[in-house]
């Protein structure tokens, strides 16, 4: 699965690897410990641009009697989500980017579990795929939702986790942005576990298990703590 995340870099750094000309998010301070039930930013093709806005994550289907139902929609497994009631539909119409620069997992270890964070070997920004829909409430108020989609691990992973954020390809994120694309073929072959050689794990702080923690020492190697 996929619990927390990191997106450390600036909103002008996020705008410019995505293409996006303006946004309405007033400003975007670095987070080291993003949590389930946040407002989180995300990346949606509206025709004819990227844009850049937030969707709190835990997804909330349009049909739902209950927004508590987000809490059991983190993510959503790639291998299922054409069956699945809540996904079937959002998967052909409503596809979304969740930015990220690192995202944890705990690895069981006979010590207990022991948090890791997963980044590119160059720091780098990816992109987790993700399905969003926006829920009305009886009074007509608006709440947009999102979840992580998720596949199999990859060599780097398997010993750490038994499933893994679905990270795309840089040359695949413009077709999983675009709406008038519905082969089911075609966007499960972007669902793939990512290269494992262009990832690596490293230990941290057991402190990023509180969801309250949101400081540059969550993503520092545990042997570099002081």
């Amino acid at each position: 699965m996929c619990g927390r995340y990191t997106i450390t870099v600036s909103l002008e750094e996020l705008m410019l690897r995505y293409w996006i000309g303006d946004t309405n998010i007033p400003f975007h301070q670095p987070k080291y410990n993003v949590a389930p039930g946040q407002m989180i930013l995300a990346i949606v093709n509206d025709g004819e641009k990227n844009r850049l806005g937030e969707l709190k994550w835990g997804l909330v289907p349009s049909w739902a009697d209950d927004p508590k139902i987000g809490n059991k929609m983190l993510n959503a497994r790639s291998e299922t989500v054409w069956e699945k009631p809540a996904f079937k539909k959002l998967i052909q119409r409503k596809r979304c980017i969740i930015p990220a620069d690192g995202f944890y997992e705990w690895q069981k270890r006979d010590s207990g579990k022991q948090p890791m964070r997963i980044a590119h070997r160059d720091r780098s920004l990816f992109s987790m795929a993700g399905l969003y829909d926006t829920w009305v409430t009886p009074e007509g108020n608006k709440l947009s939702t999102c979840t992580i989609l998720t596949t199999e691990p990859n060599e780097l992973m398997a010993p750490i986790h038994n499933r893994m954020p679905v990270i795309l390809k840089t040359e695949d994120e413009r077709s999983w942005l675009d709406r008038s694309l519905h082969n089911q073929a075609h966007l499960n072959s972007l669902l793939r576990p990512y290269p494992d050689a262009l990832l690596e794990a490293y230990p941290v702080t057991s402190a990023v298990g509180n969801a309250a923690m949101d400081d540059p020492i969550c993503i520092k190697p545990l042997a570099a703590e002081s």
